[in-house]
């Protein structure tokens, strides 16, 4: 049996006023869209104070979405980073190279403006499956 043409990833829920699904995959490829750090403050989730925490939260959450796709962090191809104040471009940076020992992806960075109070968001593309 062959698989899918494609996959959707955490669809949005019944009443979520999320419109887009977390990923897709598609083409050898995993799709995910945008998301900062996590924050749910009724849940004790806080996506952190400073730009550093929020790229690590960030990219973690990427990282979950990217596993649960059936690949990882270690395989984005690209990365987009998304920043709210150009002054934490090096802050986030600094802390962006820690999650990629083996390699930096192809990455562009654009500022961005949504009804949010995260510092810092990512999106990226990245190989399907566990092998090269």
């Amino acid at each position: 049996m062959s698989e899918a043409p494609f996959a959707i990833i955490g669809p949005p829920g019944p009443g979520e006023g999320r419109p887009f699904s977390r990923a897709t995959r598609a083409g050898g490829l995993v799709f995910v869209s945008g998301h900062s750090a996590p924050h749910d403050p009724a849940r004790g989730i806080h996506r952190g104070a400073t730009a550093a925490e929020q790229t690590r939260q960030a990219l973690a959450m990427v990282d979950g979405i990217l596993r649960e796709a059936g690949s990882s962090l270690d395989r984005a191809m690209q990365l987009t980073m998304l920043i709210t104040d150009p002054a934490d471009y090096a802050e986030c940076n600094a802390e962006y190279v820690k999650h990629f020992p083996n390699g930096l992806p192809a990455r562009h960075t654009a500022r961005f403006g949504v009804p949010t109070e995260a510092k810092v968001a990512f999106a990226a593309i990245a190989l399907a499956g566990d092998t090269p």
